[in-house]
């Protein structure tokens, strides 16, 4: 058996029995693995631990350097002959590209410092309104929407006119295969018939549109207040290419660690964290893994306090603080030339209504303490080495998957995809995404991204959309109780690497214990 693959076995060991090695530990072990069988030293360690009263998450080095006396006890032995010192073998040397990169990170827009709601009804009111004249700039850059009028004149036209108009759908319903709509711009609302014989195409258009969306309807003048859809024209987003860095580094995106729950995978994420700093996987890992510049987490560090009913008996951590600090032990361990991007979710100690500002240090003061870190609000934009990141951790997805046809939680990719179209982040309102009366509505799309990345749904899935990378990176938590009685199967451990050279996505599956 090689060296690294005692090593590997060692470390595979330890996490196994439920602890972990911090850095220096870890270089401890290398060391000693070209003399001495770390095997036999971590099965020491572990049966010492085991008889402490207070147990440590983290072995240290000062703990393996006393139980290799233990170990490996050394014998009075009379002074040997001089001789040439032995050959032994040198392990391979991890020469991280990426350590001699300059980070290049610009925060195009976070919305932590810009929020100022009291949560009034003139708020409301101005908050859609604020939704509606964004969306409606977006449509008019449309060439198919350019002549599109306001909804007071299209009342005004003559019947079996064909006119345009631009409005919020707030009301919905099927009757004999017919669907009616209501829309509503600044001044004035419509009715909007879709008929039967109408093309399967609009017929899909119109079933897919969500309450609150905004969206230009291209129709002939019915009799009163009666519009008869013709199509539908959605904001969307312009086919684009993309922007790419001019080097290869990468991004790790991942999301939903849950740590505090006894479904956190803390061995897998182990080994993700030491896949970091090259110190797991094979060759070709280790390679990939040089070029990390980047980890971007798009919320749900920990699984919170409360969340939904009956989550105490599903955790491990019930203390909010000491979640965030098991959390910040494993941050801490990300090597420094790495750059750490984090964003809130739902579960996270921050406010429940989007959008959320940045992770409040009254509660994650041990991960502001950790290490160097962007911590910022929820959705927000980054650019990395001139790509554009959307990065939102995707609590509207359960809303969207619930209400529109052929998508589902398994498929996050195709909602993602559907939010782009729509140009909005969280269109329902009054579902379960709560949803803040900001006088600027930050959820909308206004700026087209290279990537979008979100998590939430714990599926790994990624696609590209008219030239735009599309990602949501799973999680770190088995499945739970909850997510069996929905059917989600959770594809949890595996993380996408992005080459922000290429835009091409590495899943690379940490669920195995050896690469």
């Amino acid at each position: 058996m090689s060296e690294d693959e005692r090593l590997q076995r060692a470390v595979s060991f330890t996490i196994a029995a439920g602890y972990q090695l911090n850095k220096e530990a870890f270089e401890f072990l290398s060391t000693i693995t070209q003399t001495e069988d770390p095997i036999i030293l971590m099965e020491e360690a572990i049966k010492k631990i085991e008889g402490l009263s207070e147990k440590p998450l983290f072995i240290n080095r000062n703990f393996l350097e006393e139980m290799m006396k233990e170990a490996f006890p050394k014998e009075e032995e009379p002074s040997p002959p001089v001789s040439p010192p032995p050959i032994l073998e040198v392990r391979r040397i991890f020469r991280a590209y990426a350590k001699d990169i300059d980070a290049d990170i610009k925060v195009i827009d976070d919305p932590t410092d810009k929020m100022c709601t009291t949560g009034s009804i003139e708020e409301y009111l101005e908050y859609f309104q604020d939704r509606f004249v964004r969306i409606k700039k977006i449509l008019r850059q449309r060439m198919d929407a350019k002549d599109a009028m306001p909804i007071s004149e299209a009342l005004k036209a003559s019947v079996n006119s064909r006119v345009k108009v631009i409005g919020m759908v707030t009301e919905k319903r099927e009757s004999q295969q017919r669907i009616f709509l209501r829309f509503e711009d600044l001044e004035s609302s419509v009715t909007v018939l879709v008929p039967q014989n109408v093309s399967p195409e609009v017929v899909a258009k119109a079933r897919s549109l969500l309450l609150d969306q905004v969206v230009c309807v291209s129709a002939v003048k019915g009799r009163n207040d009666l519009l008869i859809a013709e199509d539908f024209i959605w904001p969307d987003v312009p086919q684009k290419k993309p922007h790419k860095a001019s080097m290869p580094v990468y991004a790790a995106l991942i999301s939903d660690l849950h740590v505090g729950s006894k479904m956190f995978m803390d061995e897998e994420f182990n080994r993700f964290v030491l896949w970091l700093s090259g110190k797991f996987g094979n060759e070709n890992m280790r390679n990939i893994a040089s070029h990390i510049k980047y980890v971007v987490v798009t919320g749900d560090l920990v699984d919170g306090i409360g969340v939904y009913p009956g989550q105490m008996k599903e955790l491990v951590i019930k203390d909010i603080y000491e979640q965030y600090r098991a959390a910040s032990k494993f941050i801490e361990q990300i090597p420094d030339y790495i750059e750490l991007i984090i964003i809130p979710g739902n579960h996270d100690a921050a406010r429940k209504a989007l959008p959320q500002p940045a992770l409040p240090r009254k509660y994650a003061e041990t991960l502001y303490e950790a290490r160097r870190m962007y911590s910022l609000g929820n959705p927000c934009t980054v650019s990395l080495h001139g790509v554009e990141l959307l990065l939102y951790h995707g609590r509207s997805l359960d809303d969207v998957a619930a209400v529109v046809p052929n998508v589902s939680l398994q498929t996050p990719d195709k909602t993602m995809k559907l939010l782009l179209q729509i140009r909005h982040l969280a269109p329902i309102y009054g579902e379960r995404t709560p949803i803040a009366p900001e006088k600027q509505d930050f959820m909308a799309i206004e700026r087209v991204p290279d990537i979008f990345h979100a998590g939430h749904v714990h599926v790994l899935k990624y696609d590209t959309y008219r030239g735009i990378l599309i990602v949501n990176s799973g999680a770190w938590q088995k499945q739970t109780e909850y997510q069996k009685k929905m059917g989600l199967v959770p594809t949890p451990g595996i993380v996408p690497i992005v080459n922000l050279q290429t835009l091409q996505i590495t899943p690379i599956d940490f669920t195995a214990p050896y690469a």
